[in-house]
């Protein structure tokens, strides 16, 4: 049986059952698109237009800069490639990683970890963050030197195809509000920091 089910006068033009049955069931199976490239988008000439600001356009680290004083955060160059904001109770890396820097990351890191015999606490914590939210995946990191377990939440955004400023201004906003809100869950219901 397929997951859904043809309504008479559908666009397959399927008549009722002859029972009354208001679904016809099919037995059409869709098979999964493939996956477009991203180098392969090509904006029209005339999609784009005077005005800087909504050009598409590759996403650099002096544009998430940019961004992010735009949105007032607060960020330093670590000198490496990446740029390190801070918050009261948590930090969150803004960088771009991949072959061809074409991938946006926002990993966030609560300053406070976890001691080593919590460990299955942190991991049953970090899971149910998993399976309850949809952005900033969470994670248990390796022990730091002193043997403490650190938590990370992180966001990927594959970019290839580029951004114009107010989607990027607005992904980097989104990364750094779930950022904070998964730190605030962590300390309160989480009840893990």
């Amino acid at each position: 049986m397929p997951w859904w089910s043809w309504r008479p006068g559908s666009a397959a033009g399927n008549p009722p059952d002859a029972d009354g049955d208001s679904a016809v069931r099919s037995t059409v199976r869709v098979g999964v698109p493939a996956q477009r490239e991203p180098s392969r988008v090509v904006v029209p000439a005339d999609a784009t237009k005077s005005d800087e600001s909504e050009q598409i356009s590759q996403v650099t680290l002096a544009r998430i800069g940019k961004a992010l004083d735009i949105l007032d955060i607060r960020f330093l160059a670590d000198g490496g490639g990446s740029l390190l904001a801070m918050w009261e109770r948590h930090a969150v890396l803004f960088t771009l990683e991949g072959p061809d820097d074409e991938i946006l990351v926002m990993r966030a890191r609560p300053h406070s970890t976890v001691p080593p015999d919590w460990a299955d606490r942190a991991y049953r914590v970090v899971n149910e963050w998993n399976h309850t939210r949809r952005f900033c995946k969470a994670y248990v990191g390796d022990p730091t030197e002193r043997g403490q377990l650190p938590i990370y939440a992180e966001l990927q955004v594959p970019l290839a195809a580029g951004a114009h400023d107010a989607l990027l201004v607005e992904m980097l906003d989104c990364g750094a509000a779930v950022a904070t809100s998964f730190v605030d869950w962590l300390h309160d219901e989480g009840a893990l920091l």
